[in-house]
């Protein structure tokens, strides 16, 4: 049984749905993160009716012109002001028509009797109307109880990201456009302090997990069916971190052994930091710069679940003078700050809240944290730029330029023939990630 219909065993769901509707309009009105705004949207819902207002938030995010395009087409005119918010009520109503496994009178009526939970109970006619309607002009369910979609123009992107992938990638951009709109996998970072690969690869198949590893980033498994983590052997013992292969992959472009004196910058939630640690036992302290203050506490809950140290610094990154003691780094790594437009599969909210502008104020704090900490590195030492994004500007323009201005910096190649590695969506089934490998000189 689907988790849709698992939850729907178990009552009306027209608080999860009231609950998803909540969160979009949070996140499409007010500019909310959805990370933020689901969590309190669901706070007071039982853990199966989160799951599905979950899948419902990210679902409509994913297709959400063409759902406002599906919806459009039934209103007599467009729901304003305090009825905002039953909009997204027939968003999230028509994606579980669409695009979910919920029987069709299961879904209108939890939809329409979400509009009592929203206190728009003398709506309910109007949301009962237009599913309705649309109901009986959409297509016959598939054999797995989901309706084809229309195609949208845009592959459900804004426009001007759209061009801007187009202009970077050129052939390769309808590809990235298609990957953002899927559900990502569940990948796992095996804890090689306290299992091998093959022998946590033993443990899932001993619970009946299926998984199956990594080629290239020799920690990294993936499952093929993802699961809540209470789920996987000892992962509360830290013998493993839920991590995406291609954000895994700094560990080894990063070249470090436990000589060296190591700095992480720009840290949060600390996949990176944690996995650093769990390679290698340095033999001087590793530090760690993060400027969020709420996000550290992530960064020290990883830790401690592992039972790892690093030097924390509740600090700005750009200002060195701030938390740096004057020793230099033999390796630094910047996962800077970005666009994230290589994670929109797992958090479909940045298409519609990252602004075009953004790009440019992101490349030119990236470039202003780069600088800044090429003076902590130690003649010979080595920085690994990295990004989630798969926007040249802040990835190889960004290091085209930091070369032009640094004589004292070259470019190591990370693979062979390749001096800067661009991962984008959907490649090895990992999310798009940039790295580049800077050498400063003597």
């Amino acid at each position: 049984m689907s988790e849709s219909n698992k939850s729907e065993s178990k009552g009306s769901g027209a608080a999860s749905r009231a609950a998803a509707a909540t969160a979009l309009f949070q996140v499409l009105e007010k500019g909310e993160s959805l990370s933020t705004a689901l969590p309190n949207a669901t706070s007071k819902l039982s853990p199966p009716d989160k799951r599905l207002a979950s899948s419902i938030s990210y679902g409509v995010l994913r297709v959400l012109p063409t759902l406002n395009n599906l919806i459009g087409a039934k209103l007599q005119q467009p729901l304003k002001g305090k009825l905002k918010v039953l909009h997204y009520l027939l968003l999230v109503g028509a994606y579980q028509l669409y695009c979910q496994r919920i029987k069709d009178h299961a879904a209108v009526s939890a939809t329409v009797e979400a509009a009592a939970v929203l206190k728009k109970r003398n709506n309910k006619a109007l949301i009962n109307g237009v599913l309705r309607q649309l109901l009986r002009e959409a297509p016959d369910a598939d054999e797995n109880f989901e309706r084809h979609l229309p195609e949208d123009s845009t592959h459900n992107h804004p426009r001007w990201l759209v061009q801007q992938l187009e202009s970077d990638h050129g052939d390769k951009a309808t590809s990235i456009l298609r990957e953002n709109n899927q559900h990502p996998p569940m990948w796992l970072r095996v804890n090689e302090r306290q299992f091998s690969r093959d022998d946590y690869m033993a443990q899932l198949k001993s619970q009946g997990i299926d998984a199956v590893p990594d080629t290239e980033a020799r920690n990294a498994i993936k499952l093929l069916t993802p699961c809540p983590v209470d789920k996987l052997p000892q992962f509360h013992d830290g013998a493993v971190s839920v991590q995406d292969r291609s954000a895994q992959l700094a560990a080894d472009y990063l070249n470090v052994d436990s000589r060296h004196r190591v700095l992480d910058c720009c840290a949060a939630p600390g996949g990176k930091l944690l996995h650093l640690l769990e390679r290698h036992s340095f033999e001087r302290p590793v530090h760690a710069v993060e400027l969020d203050a709420n996000r550290i506490e992530r960064i020290n809950e990883n830790l401690a679940r592992q039972q790892l140290s690093a030097e924390i610094h509740c600090a700005d990154a750009a200002a060195p003078s701030t938390w740096w003691d004057g020793k230099p780094f033999d390796r630094i790594l910047l996962d800077a700050p970005c666009s994230a437009t290589g994670v929109i599969r797992r958090h479909p909210d940045i298409k519609w809240l990252r602004r075009q502008s953004d790009i440019t104020e992101l490349a030119e704090l990236q470039g202003n944290i780069l600088n800044a900490l090429w003076e902590t590195l130690t003649p010979g030492g080595e920085l690994l730029y990295a990004t989630c994004s798969v926007m040249r500007e802040e990835n190889q323009s960004q290091i085209e330029t930091f070369l032009k201005q640094h004589s004292d910096a070259t470019l190591i190649p990370i693979e062979p023939n390749q001096t800067m590695v661009q991962v984008l969506p959907g490649d090895a089934d990992g999310d798009g990630f940039f790295y580049a490998r800077l050498k400063k000189a003597q």
